[in-house]
């Protein structure tokens, strides 16, 4: 006894070999012919880069007015080199020292005390308290805020996290 009320047409197999018949009719038979393609003028062998392109007037002069300059030699490209990678070190520099400025004053106290340790740390609680005025510190602080929640992050029935600072 079978839930169905009528047996499939179709066997029900898992992977059908041969299928006798369409149960959709063909479309291309009953659907009448396209129209033929209009006459014209391409050429088969014809290639679209083949064909002269006309030079832009402004790159003309710019090139006359300014040539290009010879290519450099070994030691032009080692000044550029150095130039990038100066460049590249101030910058990085003139940011951490804004936007990670207690960094010194953090390291200046961990060290041990002497006159480089006490001038540091002095030039630093400066510098980190002028910044704070223009609201610099904000992000790293909500950064810093962040991982400590996720750091004291437990879960249910575990114990808390030991209070830190």
């Amino acid at each position: 006894m079978t839930d169905e009320r009528d047996p499939p047409e179709i066997p029900l197999e898992p992977f059908p070999v041969h299928r006798p018949e369409s149960p959709f009719p063909p479309l291309y038979e009953s659907l009448p012919p396209g129209p033929a393609d209009p006459p014209s003028d391409w050429i088969e062998t014809a290639d679209a880069h083949d064909l002269p392109t006309r030079e832009n007037r402004l790159a003309a002069l710019g090139r006359f007015a300014f040539p290009p300059a010879p290519p450099l030699d070994d030691e032009g490209l080692a000044a550029r080199d150095r130039r990038w990678t100066s460049r590249t070190i101030v910058v990085v520099a003139a940011f951490l020292l804004v936007f990670n400025a207690v960094s010194p004053l953090n390291w200046s106290r961990q060290q041990a005390p002497s006159w480089l340790q006490g001038t540091v740390q002095q030039m630093s609680e400066v510098w980190v308290t002028q910044l704070a005025v223009f609201g610099v510190d904000m992000p790293r602080q909500g950064v810093r805020e962040m991982w400590m929640a996720a750091r004291d992050a437990r879960f249910i029935g575990q114990t808390p996290a030991p209070t830190s600072e």
